[in-house]
């Protein structure tokens, strides 16, 4: 069995403060590392939330509580053309552009777009006409399951089947939406869950702080990880703070990639490195002392030593009482009597 490639999605999100500029920089940081796909947010504020919306109690933090979530959001909004030219600049950099659209009208942009695959958010897993319009478009689907209990994510999925996507284009990935989520807090174990309960591919959305987490995930399985980054952390915004910096990028990527080569085919087999070692490492029955021929083999006449070279010491009762067709000094290798 060959392991599969781990996806790695580089969370710009809204990280890029509105600016084009910025975003293209992302692009560059995340093609840099080596990630799959850098990913943004796609929507239209008027769509998304109602201007009386409060913020989350760690976007207040972030980013004051002088503007409701609507004026907030709204700065950063991208529209077509930008769209457009993040994808432009993505095939350029080799690095494949991905969105999350949260309303109907960003849906469908993104399928015109030809963008390949859509990333549901966890805030919209309860939202049935949001899924249904996903699942009929029949592209492959990632869906974070952040808030969610087992049984939601079962409905949703089931949603999404019946809108016409197919079980084996889904992969769902356990996620907790407090930035940044505390280490108890985590629940990885969740993951595996819903991969035995539900017949799913999974994955993690991570929003602790460092990279720990996401390493650990891959190690027990997961196919897709994600991972908020950003230019700066100290950078105004409501997700600066729980995200990576370029270095830390690198340095995920780089562990995922080695614990991806580190899990390998499962087979209990000598690696080809180690085949070498065999012989070296093991040991063989030798004689303990001096053995004339015609002398019976015993444990007063026989030790077990290196080089693994003779007769494997697995084989110590069956050499037991078997008479000598040669002379030993100590140390020699015993030669098969019976062959």
């Amino acid at each position: 069995m060959i392991t599969p490639r781990i996806i790695i999605i580089a969370e710009a999100g809204v990280n890029h403060n509105g600016s084009i500029d910025t975003a293209k920089k992302m692009i560059d940081i995340a093609d840099n590392a080596g990630a799959d796909f850098v990913k943004f947010q796609t929507f239209k504020a008027e769509a998304l939330v109602n201007r009386t919306a409060t913020k989350a109690d760690y976007q207040k933090k972030l980013t004051g509580d002088h503007e409701s979530q609507f004026d907030m959001i709204k700065k950063l909004e991208l529209n077509r053309s930008a769209h457009e030219e993040l994808i432009s600049y993505c095939e350029y950099k080799k690095v494949q552009f991905l969105s999350a659209a949260f309303d109907h009208d960003s849906i469908d942009l993104l399928a015109e777009l030809n963008v390949p695959l859509y990333k549901i958010p966890s805030g919209e897993l309860t939202n049935m006409p949001y899924l249904r319009h996903i699942g009929s478009i029949g592209k492959p689907v990632i869906m974070s399951t952040g808030m969610a209990t087992l049984k939601e994510v079962r409905t949703a999925l089931n949603i999404i089947y019946e809108a016409g996507t197919e079980r084996d284009q889904i992969t769902v990935l356990h996620c907790n939406t407090e930035y940044p989520t505390s280490m108890t807090d985590v629940n990885l174990n969740a993951m595996l869950t819903m991969r035995d309960k539900l017949g799913v591919k999974v994955g993690y959305s991570d929003h602790t702080l460092g990279v720990e987490i996401p390493i650990a995930a891959v190690a027990l399985g997961a196919t897709v990880i994600e991972k908020h980054f950003t230019l700066d952390r100290t950078l105004p915004g409501p997700d600066h703070a729980a995200s990576l910096e370029p270095h830390e990028l690198n340095t995920m990527v780089t562990s995922i990639r080695n614990i991806e080569k580190a899990m390998g085919d499962g087979q209990k087999k000598p690696s080809p490195s180690e085949l070498k070692n065999i012989h070296i490492v093991r040991k063989s029955i030798v004689a303990k002392k001096t053995i004339q021929k015609g002398e019976v083999f015993s444990t007063e006449n026989l030790s077990v030593k290196r080089p693994g070279k003779g007769i494997s010491p697995m084989e110590w009762d069956h050499m037991l009482g078997q008479i000598s067709t040669q002379n030993y000094n100590p140390d020699d290798l015993i030669i098969r009597e019976d062959s």
